[in-house]
């Protein structure tokens, strides 16, 4: 497959850098086409190269086309010397990936006349846009998340817990072809499910539980993110009542989905049903994100985001409430924009209770 540098460089000429020190990890296998760790990338209007050390350099040259490959010594003023030979002067670096120790050794070896520049999402633009290769690689991962789910299905009874439920979908990703999970699984019991982002704990499912499953797994570098609840026994009213809301209030957002509009507005179309029907202070976070190369990308789906929803651009629509000590209640799926509105790419997985 072929490197994605080339169309970064039109972003260089944008902001007048003349070379882009990438160093967040997914955004360098992003633009080499590959998932290549613990490396940098320096990029410039002619050139590029990948930086790294003996444990992968043999595998980048296998690998990686349109770069070169460059094993460092002392990696920081290995940088800097390469940037003075290639005579670059207006350098751009990712601020929200360089920590300060490393920006400080930088600019300790760095001539005067080599500046830098802090930028912010440059390559994550890019990245939100997914090609079809891309999107076959999510479409997979997906297909593995929707078959543990059945799987994890015959263990959510009573007397099972949290934390047997996360070891046995760790294994059984595997055996479908997943190299790992996306992130670390949620499988919250009970008043634990009230919790968005629950750990996992040694707590056993009691009759008349709500579990929240949330859970996605990584194919070729892309991931899946999608959430379940399931009842144990008995559904209380209330419970059916929150779930009937939050169906309905992420079919409203599905269906506010389409090139062009308001990112902003595909998350009041949800958030204003759920404070219509009197939880709006139950439900705080984003309704979602953007999920490839990291299960948290760009673009985010939340109220202050007003940039346009775009053909190829994949994200999460879930809206959760969540009733402290008592459970919490949240579907996930996964979209894409498609020229004429919206697929829901886990559409095929059941949500039914």
């Amino acid at each position: 497959m072929l490197s994605r540098i080339p169309g970064f460089r039109a972003k260089l000429a944008l902001n007048s850098l003349d070379g882009f020190l990438v160093t967040k990890e997914a955004n360098v296998a992003y633009l080499c086409n590959y998932p290549i760790r613990d490396s940098y990338l320096f990029v410039t209007h002619h050139r590029a190269y990948l930086i790294t050390d003996f444990r992968y350099t043999e595998e980048a040259r296998g690998n990686i086309k349109a770069v070169k490959v460059v094993q460092y010594k002392n990696l920081f003023k290995d940088i800097v010397s390469l940037a003075r030979r290639l005579a670059v002067k207006r350098v751009g670096f990712e601020a929200k990936d360089l920590n300060f120790a490393e920006y400080t050794k930088i600019k300790e070896y760095l001539p005067p006349k080599i500046k830098l520049f802090d930028t912010f999402n440059l390559i994550e633009t890019l990245r939100q846009i997914k090609s079809p290769e891309e999107l076959s690689s999510i479409r997979e991962a997906i297909r593995i998340t929707g078959l543990a789910f059945t799987f994890l299905k015959r263990h959510i009874k009573p007397g099972e817990s949290e934390l047997r439920v996360a070891g046995e979908f760790e294994r059984f990703i595997r055996y479908q072809g997943a190299s790992m999970s996306a992130f670390n699984i949620i499988a919250a019991s009970g008043p634990n499910s009230s919790f968005p982002h629950a750990g996992v704990t040694t707590r056993k499912f009691r009759s008349c539980d709500s579990v929240l499953i949330d859970i996605g797994v990584e194919v070729n570098g892309y991931k899946s993110d999608l959430t379940r609840v399931f009842f144990l026994d008995k559904i209380t009213h209330v419970q059916r009542k929150i779930y009937a809301i939050i169906r309905e209030a992420q079919d409203k957002a599905i269906e506010a989905v389409s090139p062009g509009a308001e990112l902003c507005k595909i998350d009041f179309a949800s958030r204003s049903f759920i404070a219509k029907h009197g939880y709006g202070k139950c439900f705080g976070h984003s309704l979602g994100h953007g999920v490839g190369l990291e299960v948290h990308e760009e673009p985010s789906i939340s109220s202050k985001n007003k940039s346009l929803a775009q053909e190829g651009m994949v994200f999460t629509i879930e809206p959760g409430i969540y009733l402290p000590g008592k459970f919490g209640i949240r579907i996930e799926d996964m979209v894409v924009v498609t020229k004429k509105g919206v697929e829901v790419l886990s559409g095929a997985i059941n949500k039914s209770i």
